[in-house]
């Protein structure tokens, strides 16, 4: 896959998994949603029932910032299948104006968020690179 393919399946994909790195060594994925704007994916923690509110996954970026975000197609016709792997830096945003902003980018692209915005924390991922595969390139969508 080009550049641009790789880039339009990230920004098109719905879900995506996330993997952070313990200060044990020990890999900790998670499905998260998502929005893409140029080089940075955002994500929040949502008020979706959870454990507890001190998540591993932010306990692990705030020890470890490398990160990659996983978006994949499967479907039993194999042609089809592909997956794309953005790897970058994570940080925990503290600005309150980029904070809204990508709040605003994900209830853009996801209608839940419209009417219950994401209590937060909101966390930025610059993407340093990118690779995927497909069976078969830049399928008819």
């Amino acid at each position: 896959m080009d550049a641009t393919d790789l880039r339009r399946r990230l920004d098109e994909a719905r879900s995506a998994r996330l993997a952070t790195v313990g200060p044990d060594g020990k890999p900790h994925v998670v499905p998260i949603t998502f929005a893409v704007d140029g080089d940075t994916v955002y994500f929040a923690v949502d008020a979706k029932p959870k454990r507890t509110t001190d998540l591993k996954r932010l306990r692990n970026i705030a020890a470890n910032p490398s990160v990659s975000v996983l978006v994949d197609h499967y479907e039993d016709d194999w042609k089809r299948l592909w997956w794309v792997r953005a790897d970058g830096a994570a940080r925990i945003m503290a600005d309150a104006t980029q904070t809204e902003r990508a709040l605003e980018l994900l209830a853009r692209k996801y209608p839940q968020y419209r009417d219950a915005r994401p209590p937060g924390p909101v966390v930025a991922i610059t993407i340093q690179r990118m690779a995927g595969w497909a069976a078969i390139e830049n399928p008819a969508r």
